[in-house]
């Protein structure tokens, strides 16, 4: 196989993060890699640039291409960063998730709509910090004009094995280990639908940078509240294997719909523009701001602080 670009210079809108095997999707042509370095370190995973049907689609590995981040090691700011600043506004997440209800089953999919932060403050959770200060809204952590895209693609699949669950809140725990029994079912007792240890704080890093962002989530297991066989990394990767069909057609079929729209406000993410930049312009007075702080600002949104 050739040796495919390291630069790129035509659009990128549309990403998706999520494990390697998604990065190989049919139709899907691998154009470019990149690897840029941000003021917040390199990515977990050079971005491949895919096409299709003349529309530009960026895949970033969560986890790295060997999946040897563990969830508190994952780079996500420098994530987040190198796609707002390649020119994505919209990303498409894809994650294995424990169910915390007897409805949603091994092998469902999930769109939730709301999530719980369970991740102990280990992680760095924003670029607004060092002498910029940003307060930016998060009452509706994901995109519902996403969710709703995913919901149609995944109605014209009902009967060919895709099952979706079109709300839920996910937990996001901190990892890496598993949950204990009493937490497994406090999170049900709170109306967890789905936990994971991914989410957090992608989301909220999304929101920060502007971008419309949507999770879909994948039942592997049952956690350990149910009856059944308590969860463990065996039976996680049988159920993302057995499922990795459903799971390529639902985020290529998302994809396809998303293209469509490419460059419409909801793919430019056109309903979150604006929102960072007035936070930290009103939180931080100008004699306050540090300069590398806002340097490492304008990386995500150039010229940022020049006054319109």
């Amino acid at each position: 196989m050739a040796t495919l670009p390291t630069t790129f210079d035509k659009p990128i809108h549309i990403a998706v993060i999520g494990g390697t095997g998604l990065a190989h999707l049919e139709g899907y042509e691998p154009v470019a890699v990149l690897s840029p370095v941000t003021p917040w370190g390199s990515p977990a995973s050079p971005i491949s640039i895919l096409s299709h049907n003349g529309v530009n689609i960026a895949f970033l590995a969560r986890h790295g291409v060997h999946h040897q981040f563990a969830p508190h090691e994952v780079p996500n700011r420098a994530n987040i960063a190198a796609l707002r600043h390649i020119g994505v506004r919209c990303v498409i997440a894809f994650s294995a998730v424990g169910s915390l209800q007897e409805e949603i089953k091994p092998m469902d999919f999930v769109v939730p709509d709301q999530v719980i932060d369970r991740t102990k403050g280990v992680r760095p959770f924003t670029f607004f910090e060092g002498g910029v200060v940003g307060h930016v809204g998060f009452a509706d952590p994901f995109d519902a004009g996403l969710a709703a895209v995913v919901k149609r693609c995944a109605e014209h699949m009902e009967g060919e094995g895709v099952v979706l669950h079109d709300k839920g809140t996910v937990i996001c725990m901190e990892g890496p280990q598993f949950s204990t029994r009493a937490e497994s079912h406090m999170y049900r007792s709170w109306g967890g639908s789905v936990i994971n240890m991914s989410t957090l704080p992608e989301a909220k890093l999304a929101r920060e940078a502007e971008m419309a962002y949507q999770v879909i989530a994948m039942a592997t297991d049952y956690d350990c509240w149910h009856s059944f066989e308590d969860v463990n990394v065996e039976m996680v990767g049988k159920y993302m294997q057995a499922n990795s069909k459903n799971a390529k057609r639902l985020v290529a079929g998302v994809l396809d719909q998303l293209a469509k729209l490419d460059n419409s406000d909801l793919v430019m993410a056109k309903h979150w523009a604006g929102a960072s930049q007035g936070a930290v312009k009103f939180m931080t007075k100008p004699e306050g701001r540090d300069p590398e702080a806002m340097k490492r600002v304008e990386y995500l949104f150039p010229e940022f602080w020049e006054e319109p």
